[in-house]
């Protein structure tokens, strides 16, 4: 009974989760493209991602380990894709340094901060329930804790020292690589995972 009410109580948070971060999705990507922001459009696309990490999560609670951890492979994969859209937009952005509004991009980022704070204290009480299910939205939401700070030092750096595109990039490329090594976590928990629910 107490697992049950466990995994019913998981399963309303990464719903709750899933929900704040498609609708933060939308205010962060949307403020992205108006100003111009390397670090913003990641961080749009990882709330994007955080959203579908734990749909999937929602879905795969009632699965065998040996799936569950199939699935933390494949959210592995998924950890990636922030990385590599990061990656592609600096490259753009790279070739016309243009600073974003550093205002917008302020605010933006606290927003972002609140959010994420919000969701890794549901998430953390779940954080070693079904695996490297959960490990993966927690450790999504706590990086993006993280990231979201160094977008607020990159606005306000940008308003008041160095009026330039380099904060903004190099925040954006700090990202990138904090997502790559959240899906090396991801992908080796769910390897070992996989190998011990092995007969």
């Amino acid at each position: 009974m107490m697992i049950s009410l466990m995994g019913e109580g998981l399963k309303r948070t990464v719903i709750y989760v899933a929900l704040l971060n498609l609708g933060y999705f939308g205010v962060e990507f949307l403020t992205a493209l108006s100003i111009g922001s390397v670090s913003l459009l990641a961080d749009s696309v990882d709330f994007l991602e955080d959203a579908s990490v734990n749909l999937l999560i929602a879905i795969a609670l009632g699965w065998s380990a040996r799936n569950r951890a199939r699935l933390g492979m494949a959210l592995a994969g998924i950890l990636l894709v922030p990385g590599l859209a990061t990656v592609w937009t600096a490259w753009q952005k790279f070739m016309t340094p243009v600073a974003p509004d550093p205002l917008p991009l302020t605010l933006t980022g606290l927003g972002a901060l609140v959010v994420n704070l919000s969701c890794a204290v549901m998430l953390t009480r779940y954080r070693h329930h079904s695996g490297t299910l959960t490990r993966a939205a927690f450790l999504s939401a706590r990086n993006d804790a993280l990231a979201n700070i160094a977008i607020i030092a990159a606005g306000l750096v940008t308003a008041f020292v160095w009026r330039s595109a380099w904060p903004d990039l190099i925040v954006g490329l700090a990202i990138a690589a904090m997502n790559a090594d959240a899906a090396r976590e991801v992908w080796s928990a769910a390897r070992n995972e996989h190998r011990a629910a092995q007969p």
